[in-house]
């Protein structure tokens, strides 16, 4: 969000909470306040009659105070309007014609929603923080309350719930929404492919809604994640969209904060076409600021491949791809070229970046393995170093909600680092040849020895990781096949589960003879220790040669097998929620599968590619 951004948040008489954006471009940020309008709004209140507020009674009561009027509450960011009638609006400054962005109704635990406000209190008014306590009932008269808080700085409203208040639904206007995965590839939700008019979604805490035309995104955010994120849909073909989420506050009145992030360019998607393919795309879209930006591609087979965005500083130079919540740096370095390498795919070219002039661009991979075609979703996950200070991305969003700890438990930051064991094998093949290449071998004795003895730790290292994931899929076939037999009637969609892990396996067969076994490796070791060790005859180099190329054989084969089993949990892993949208009567499976495949993907190899 850039730095004269603001969010708009109107309650009205229906305990209607209405986010919206606006811009004060070259004004400072307010700090907390609070009004009384004196007269409840008819109409719309226009961008002239906000920034005026002729008529209007600054409230400096710190908590017990009424209102004869509209309640009005800012934090600088953040505009909250509580109406007497039952009028939603939203306000553009500088703009005479605002759209509306979206709006938050209190549900009680039978179904009904809040349509009559009560009365509105004002519970705190602090520097720090502003807060109202509302009263309300539905046209049946069932009465509800919650508490909305404004934090100094935030772009959250954080809604707490109190007597009869079940759920809250985020009525918003989005043809995509996204469950970002910290764990694995996003889930992007495309209305158009959803044929239902409600969806059960397996969110972890956080749904994300796309809105307008690329300007600005909802984020919601909570506390309950035993709880599934319900969305509803209404329209056909290209005018079909989401309409809105709802979210459970759960058995402990567990808060949920909405937050509104606006730029111009906040999100992009395009279209991909098979013409396309390998294709330089530029895209109509510059990065509004510099970040982590996640690009969700849609693969041929309707799931989502997530990557990270590479970053530009110079002209023609290197690019950097930020790693800021895994691995082992917070950022990688890519050639000019974005020639880059990794099990499953080889050799390929890194298929999405900016420019040093924050221009975005695409190559959309054609690979057995990876195929982009329809939607390429571009979004902010996390800040950077170069991110400015006063722009929210989602990851912080999270923080300033949850708190840094929760949300690294959320994030499972401990489970995203990559390990690394022993020496792999082509690293073991270029010492070793080196050496004796050079004849040095019994000078270096004792550093050969090492060499082998980090190769089979290397080697062992995998191994162990393949045998975890040949086990998970084992298991998970097993807890299939006994819930097709309790449920005949998911037989389709659970043989399309079935498929991956069969898939997963006709790989490890494939590589079966190749891979070997960490004691076959040994026995290699010790016959090379025998044979070639200290040996400094004429063909010692080309015997050194035939061993380095047999282990490299074997590491190869477990690190291309490593990796295949990887995508394959992860396309899993989001297969079920997949499934679980289109029938919500799948979200108890859905969810288990999902637990599972967040198990398995804990603490990758590096060799597994965790990330692109």
């Amino acid at each position: 969000m850039n730095a004269a951004s603001r969010i708009l948040l109107v309650l009205a008489a229906g305990l209607f909470v209405t986010l919206q954006v606006a811009g004060q471009e070259g004004k400072p940020r307010a700090g907390i306040a609070v009004w009384d309008t004196g007269q409840p709004s008819k109409d719309a209140i226009s961008p002239a009659a906000l920034a005026a507020r002729a008529g209007w009674t600054a409230v400096t009561a710190e908590a017990g105070a009424g209102f004869k009027g509209d309640t009005v509450l800012s934090n600088g960011r953040i505009l909250a309007v509580l109406r007497k009638d039952a009028a939603v609006e939203i306000y553009s400054a500088g703009n005479d014609q605002p759209a509306a962005r979206g709006r938050l109704i209190l549900v009680s635990s039978g179904g009904e929603a809040a349509s009559r406000l009560e009365k509105v209190t004002l519970v705190e008014n602090t520097k720090t923080s502003a807060c109202v306590e509302v009263s309300c009932k539905s046209a049946k008269g069932t009465a509800m309350a919650a508490k909305f808080r404004l934090k100094r700085g935030d772009v959250s409203v954080e809604a707490e719930p109190g007597s009869g208040a079940a759920r809250l639904r985020v009525e918003v206007q989005s043809r995509f929404v996204v469950l970002p995965d910290f764990f694995a590839d996003d889930i992007v939700i495309d209305a158009s492919k959803i044929p239902a008019a409600s969806a059960e979604l397996p969110s972890e805490s956080f749904v994300l809604h796309l809105l307008g035309k690329g300007e600005a995104m909802a984020m919601c955010v909570f506390e309950n994640r035993e709880q599934d994120v319900k969305v509803t849909l209404s329209g056909a073909g290209e005018k079909r969209v989401v309409t809105g989420s709802e979210i459970e506050f759960g058995k402990d009145r567990k808060k949920i904060w909405v937050a509104l992030l606006e730029a111009p360019g906040m999100w992009h998607a395009v279209d991909l076409k098979p013409g396309d393919a390998k294709k330089v795309v530029p895209l109509e879209w510059k990065m509004p600021f510099i970040a982590q930006w996640r690009v969700d591609f849609t693969r041929t087979n309707d799931l989502v491949d997530s990557w990270e965005m590479l970053l530009q500083q110079k002209a023609g130079g290197e690019f950097s791809k930020p790693r800021t919540w895994v691995g082992r740096s917070p950022t990688a370095t890519l050639p000019p070229d974005r020639k880059s390498w990794s099990t499953v795919l080889g050799s390929f070219v890194y298929p999405c970046w900016s420019d040093s002039e924050r221009q975005g661009y695409l190559q959309p991979l054609d690979h057995p393995s990876d195929t982009f075609r329809g939607p390429a979703v571009v979004y902010p996950m996390n800040r950077v170093a170069e991110t400015p200070a006063d722009v929210f991305t989602v990851v912080d969003v999270m923080r300033n909600a949850l708190g840094v700890g929760p949300c690294e438990y959320i994030l499972d930051v401990v489970g995203q680092k990559e390990e690394n064991k022993g020496r792999a094998t082509c690293s073991t093949r270029e010492l070793l040849t080196d050496i004796y290449k050079k004849g040095e071998q019994k000078q270096r004795h004792d550093e050969v020895e090492k060499a082998l003895n980090d190769s089979l730790t290397f080697v062992t290292y995998i191994r162990g990781r393949i045998t975890h994931y040949i086990e998970f899929g084992r298991k998970t076939r097993e807890y299939l096949g006994e819930q097709r037999k309790a449920h005949p009637e998911f037989k389709e969609a659970l043989a399309e589960l079935e498929k991956i892990m069969l898939d997963m396996e006709a790989r490890l067969t494939a590589r079966q003879e190749k891979i070997k076994t960490p004691a076959d490796v040994a026995r290699m070791n010790d016959e090379f220790r025998k044979s070639v060790m200290d040996y400094t005859g004429p063909d010692a180099f080309d015997r050194c040669k035939k061993h380095s190329n047999d282990l490299v054989e074997v590491g190869g084969n477990q690190d291309e097998l490593v990796g295949e089993c990887r995508w394959a949990v992860k396309a899993l892993r989001q297969k079920a929620g997949l499934l679980m949208a289109t029938d919500p009567k799948l979200a108890a499976i859905a969810g288990e599968i999902r637990t599972r495949t967040q198990e398995v993907l804990r603490n990758p190899a590096v060799h597994e590619g965790a990330r692109h």
